[in-house]
Parts: C-alpha cells; sequence; structure tokens
C-alpha cells in the first residue's frame, strides 16, 4: 500500500485571483483519490534545521519575515505569499522527509506527497516559479544526511526544468538529478550543458509537441539507463503533471496514460536498485481534470507497486 502524505494546512497558501497554482489543485486531487485505498498521513511541519540543508538562514528568515498579515505580497512576478504560505512550505518539507523516513524504516515502499506551494523552481536563495524551498532538494539531502546513504537520485518529469533543485544539488556528489523539460520554455535552464560539479546531473530537452514518444524514448534509452548504472538506494521524484496536453502553461502534449507508463517504468527500476524504494512529490499540473486524472495514474502504479 502506497503512503499519501496531505494537509489542510496546504489550502492556507493563497495565490492571487487567476493565479494557476491555486488551491483548487488539492481540491480536485484530493477528490480523485478518494476511492483508492492508500495508507493517508498528515504532513508534519519540517524543523527549521531540515531546511538548513539546502539554504542558508538568512534566506529562511527573509521568507518567514515576509509572510504578510493578511492578503498576499508578491516575491516576483508570479511568486506570492499569503498569511498561511511559510506553514505550507514547511509542511511540504515535512512531508517529504517524513516520506524518505517512512520507505526507508518500515515496509512501506512508495509515498505520494500532495503538497502545495511546489519546490522545484526554488534556488538556494531565490524563490521563484510558484516555488519557496527545495522540497525535494531537502528529501534528498535529509535522506542522505539523516539515514547514510550513499547515493540518492531525483527524476523531474515537469513540463519545466526544475532549475531549483539542479542548483541545490550542483555540487552534490552523491545525488544524480535527471531532468526531462520542454526547451525553450520558462525558466530557461536545462541544457545538456549543464552536467554539474561532478557530471551527475543529466538534462534531456524536448521540443514543443514532440509528444508521449520522444518521452517514451527519451526515458527508455537516456534516463533510465543512466539512473540504472547509478545504482541509488532512494528513488525521489518531482512529480509535475503540466506536460499533459491539456495544460494552459505549455505544450508536450502528453497523455494520461504516460504518466502511468514512466511510472511503471520508474517502480521497475527501483525493485531492481533500491527494494522498490519511491517517494514522489507533487510539483505543476494546471489543467485541474487533466492534474487530477494524471496523479490518479500515478498514485494508482505507486499504490499497485508498494504492496
Amino acid at each position: 500500500m502506497a503512503l499519501l502524505y496531505t494537509h489542510d494546512a496546504f489550502a492556507g497558501h493563497v495565490t492571487p485571483p487567476g493565479h494557476p497554482e491555486q488551491v483548487a489543485r488539492l481540491s480536485v486531487i484530493a477528490a480523485a483519490l478518494e476511492g483508492m485505498t492508500l495508507d493517508r498521513r498528515a504532513a508534519p511541519l519540517a524543523p527549521e534545521a531540515a531546511v538548513l540543508r539546502c539554504h542558508p538562514a538568512g534566506y529562511v528568515t527573509r521568507v518567514r519575515a515576509a509572510v504578510p498579515a493578511q492578503g498576499w505580497i508578491q516575491l516576483d512576478g508570479d511568486t506570492s505569499l499569503s498569511p498561511g504560505s511559510y506553514d505550507a512550505a514547511m509542511r511540504a518539507v515535512g512531508a517529504a522527509c517524513a516520506a524518505v523516513d517512512a520507505v526507508l524504516t518500515t515496509d512501506a515502499k512508495t509515498a505520494f506527497v500532495a503538497c502545495r506551494p511546489p519546490g522545484h523552481h526554488a534556488e538556494t536563495e531565490t524563490a521563484m516559479g510558484f516555488c519557496l524551498f527545495g522540497t525535494v532538494a531537502i528529501a534528498a539531502k535529509h535522506a542522505l544526511d539523516q539515514h547514510g546513504l550513499q547515493r540518492v537520485a531525483i527524476l523531474d518529469f515537469d513540463v519545466h526544468h526544475g532549475n531549483g533543485t539542479q542548483d541545490l544539488m550542483w555540487n552534490e556528489a552523491r545525488c544524480f538529478f535527471a531532468s526531462t523539460h520542454q526547451m525553450p520554455l520558462y525558466p530557461g535552464t536545462g541544457s545538456r550543458a549543464e552536467r554539474g560539479a561532478h557530471g551527475q546531473i543529466l538534462n534531456v530537452p524536448l521540443r514543443q509537441g514532440s509528444g508521449s514518444a520522444a518521452m517514451r524514448a527519451a526515458y527508455s534509452t537516456e534516463i533510465l539507463p543512466a539512473v540504472a548504472k547509478w545504482k541509488p538506494n532512494l528513488i525521489l521524484l518531482s512529480a509535475g503533471f503540466d506536460a499533459h496536453q491539456d495544460d494552459p502553461l505549455a505544450g508536450l502534449e502528453w497523455q494520461t496514460d504516460d504518466y502511468a507508463w514512466l511510472t511503471h517504468q520508474i517502480c521497475d527500476l527501483a525493485a531492481e536498485c533500491c527494494d522498490g524504494r519511491v517517494v514522489s512529490c507533487l510539483e505543476g499540473g494546471y489543467d485541474l481534470p487533466a492534474l487530477a486524472a494524471s496523479v490518479a495514474a500515478h498514485v494508482g502504479v505507486l499504490k499497485e507497486r508498494g504492496k
């Protein structure tokens, strides 16, 4: 049985009207997963020490101090803070770390963290792209430092490049980061030339409109073989669903069943290299029906493989 971490506090991160990263994203996910048998757990607050594994104290203090008493403020053109944003971001980190703890120390094999705000665009000292803290990167550091793992892998299939995760993991020799993403597209990073300080980063840009075939080829021939060679002790996913054909922010034209296919492939690899241990954290996905269907397909496989 897969674990599901979420919390009502995620609804407290309120974005301006018309913003694509909206409270309703988690509402439709909850409805899509309602009938699925999952081990549901409340997302705990992360201690600040967890965030400090990736972000300096001064940055964390600035984010916390910027939280408004009411309404919202803009950190940049598309990243905002409301009164509940800091709590939500800390629970996202807490849930990702708790999921890592669970799959490494109990019979649980797979976990999905239904959280917001997302995290993969947050750089070392910069909030951007709807993101405040590098949730998955922090979870990776937690796995390495707290559990003594030798190698972890992060796979990011959001349609936008995870520039924040790349920044936070650039010098981390114990973490392999692989990403597929549309290029050209925000944030403008993610070229094949970006390899990390230890050659442990693999970016596979995809062209607009390239569709399912290009994605499946990228994973089958490049990313999954590279991860298999890395032999991680744990696989973490930045699970963005905005490459879907119905998503308004990009145009890779993936189908709902592509997410089921990809999750099966990742779980097959995890079974071979890390006893099936996979922790997935929500990133993007902004067409609500497509998001709900894609997450259900993804979590359905995690549930099947988490037995």
